[in-house]
């Protein structure tokens, strides 16, 4: 028996009625979703801390959830894990006609068009009689930052984008005035709003010099939580327990010795 047939076969028993296990037995659709946002996540992390021991495992238990939805698919009479896996394949085939066609692009972009709009006829031939909008198809649940910047290469498509960072960048500016004019005010709801449309206008900086949104944010919490956990070292070693006795501006001064340190200066 090979490795993916025995794994569907351990989810059918989970899922017996008569002999499965009542956690599984009590799982829908819905309740499984945040433990796939886990999962995924924690693959994400196995990858970013270069542990392949880990990814590997975190990679048997993302398959998992895809086993999980399969066989419920399956008991509901929707779909089976062949029929994922066979239209995963078939996506496949048909998304990279350059590879297992005749299809030829001269450049990235052109591939990337090429792929854009294959999706988007898949998108028309899913709902013919819908109308269509460039927003189709940007999942909600998506994180924010990757949400946000899906939305916006999607309005690009049309021309509806900054020519460049620095406009995007200017309208930064824009949105900060507008933080400031409601900033003193009671109107809590429209100090949100305008906090929303800043960390908006910042993906699209973000983007338009060609970076990832969501993998700088990352890059920037591990850099702060690398220093603060340096911080705490050093005044450890200098016999401070408990930084809350500390000042602001002593705190201020231990950040400042660490970014030295690690500038080399």
């Amino acid at each position: 028996m090979d490795a993916m047939q025995r794994l569907l076969d351990i989810m059918a028993q989970l899922r017996d009625p008569q002999r499965g296990c009542p956690w599984d037995l009590r799982q829908t659709y819905a309740t499984i979703v945040p433990y796939t946002l886990e999962e995924a996540y924690e693959v994400a992390d196995a990858i970013q801390r270069g542990d392949m021991d880990e990814l590997r495992a975190e990679l048997g238990d993302l398959l998992f959830q895809v086993v999980f939805y399969s066989r419920l698919g399956e008991e509901d009479g929707h779909f089976t894990f062949d029929d994922v896996a066979r239209g995963i394949g078939d996506k496949m085939l048909r998304r990279h006609p350059h590879v297992f066609g005749d299809a030829r692009f001269d450049d990235e972009q052109q591939l990337r068009e090429a792929w854009e709009r294959g999706k988007a006829e898949e998108r028309a031939a899913r709902e013919p009689a819908t109308p269509t909008s460039q927003m189709d198809g940007v999942a909600r649940a998506l994180p924010a930052l990757i949400r946000a910047e899906k939305l916006q290469r999607r309005a690009a498509r049309v021309g509806f984008d900054w020519p460049d960072a620095r406009g995007a960048f200017d309208k930064t500016r824009e949105e900060l005035a507008e933080i400031e004019a409601v900033w003193s005010s009671s109107d809590r709801a429209s100090l949100q709003d305008e906090l929303g449309d800043l960390l908006f206008a910042m993906v699209n900086v973000v983007r338009l010099l060609g970076f990832d949104a969501e993998q700088t944010l990352s890059a920037a919490s591990e850099k702060f939580e690398r220093r603060f956990r340096a911080i705490e070292n050093l005044l450890r070693e200098r016999g401070v327990a408990d930084l809350s006795m500390l000042t602001l501006d002593q705190l201020d001064a231990a950040w400042d010795e660490i970014k030295r340190g690690e500038k080399g200066t």
